[in-house]
């Protein structure tokens, strides 16, 4: 008698272990989003401190592998079983094991959002270059996403390798063809720059940062200049509808500044799984 596993469709086996495996980058990403600002900041003051002859602030170790994970209220440093993705943060209800202090829940839930994504899309995508590929896609997203909401900041270390992964994984047309690659990263870099620059000439202020153009630059690279329409207003529409909730159920000022990355982000997943889809509704509503 086959079990349940054989009887299941052929890619729900691949789909659980990369689910299982999202959930271990996942925690390896709750590392990036918290460390990554801060090592741009170490080496800005580094740099700063060299330019004008004084000593540098911060000389020890410090990246995504060095020093150990700790507790910044106690400084105890997380065992492996302390380390084990959602559970351990269950297991300790929430709690540092020392000194009982708060632990985020975000970290759970950074870590579920990578697993169910990683299930989802090799689901879709298959186990196969496409799927892994859209593995990173969805990394780099996610890490990019809360790196912008702590510090309204997409890192250039981030959103690069992004923008030239996606050209490289195009080179054989594993999601358009290079040309339309090309094209999509260029017109995906210029029209948030037009967009920009128009704004601060109208308003004398600057609507968003320079990482947002490279982001959309990059998601031009992986999906194509025709889906950059596409993109950009999903990310209008759920911009608004999360600065309005925020507006009236979080009373978030007004004039305090929204990140726009996350919401690229998001719309560019949107478009990855289901822009085809979108595109001919849209299409079909304008006709």
């Amino acid at each position: 008698m086959e079990t349940l596993l054989f009887a299941a469709p052929a890619s729900l086996a691949p789909a659980l272990v990369a689910g299982l495996f999202g959930l271990l980058i996942g925690s390896f990403l709750n590392v990036v989003i918290h460390r990554v600002p801060k090592m741009m900041q170490r080496e800005s003051d580094n740099y700063v401190a060299h330019e004008s002859g004084k000593e540098l602030p911060h000389t020890e170790r410090y990246n995504l592998m060095v020093p150990r994970s700790a507790c910044p209220h106690c400084g105890h440093q997380i065992g492996a079983f302390e380390n084990i993705p959602v559970l351990s943060w269950l297991a300790l209800r929430g709690r540092c094991r020392k000194c009982k202090a708060p632990i985020s829940p975000r970290y759970p839930a950074v870590e579920l959002l990578t697993g169910l994504l990683s299930a989802l899309l090799v689901w879709t995508f298959g186990s196969g270059v496409a799927g892994l590929a859209t593995l990173l896609f969805a990394y780099l997203l996610i890490a990019m996403t809360f790196i912008d909401v702590d510090t309204q900041l997409l890192p250039d270390d981030l959103t690069f390798p992004l923008l030239w992964a996606g050209l490289l994984v195009n080179l054989d047309g594993t999601f358009v063809p290079l040309r339309d690659a090309v094209i999509g990263a260029a017109a995906g870099y210029l029209v948030l720059w037009a967009v920009y620059w128009l704004f601060k000439l109208v308003t004398g202020k600057e609507g968003m940062g320079y990482g947002d153009f490279k982001l959309l630059a990059a998601l031009g690279a992986w999906l194509g200049w025709a889906m950059l329409p596409t993109i950009i207003l999903l990310s209008s529409v759920v911009g608004a509808l999360v600065g309005i909730s925020l507006i009236v159920f979080a009373k978030r000022g007004r004039d305090k500044p929204i990140p726009f990355g996350p919401y690229l982000a998001a719309a560019g997943m949107i478009a990855l799984l289901y822009g085809e889809q979108i595109g001919a509704v849209f299409q079909g509503y304008l006709a």
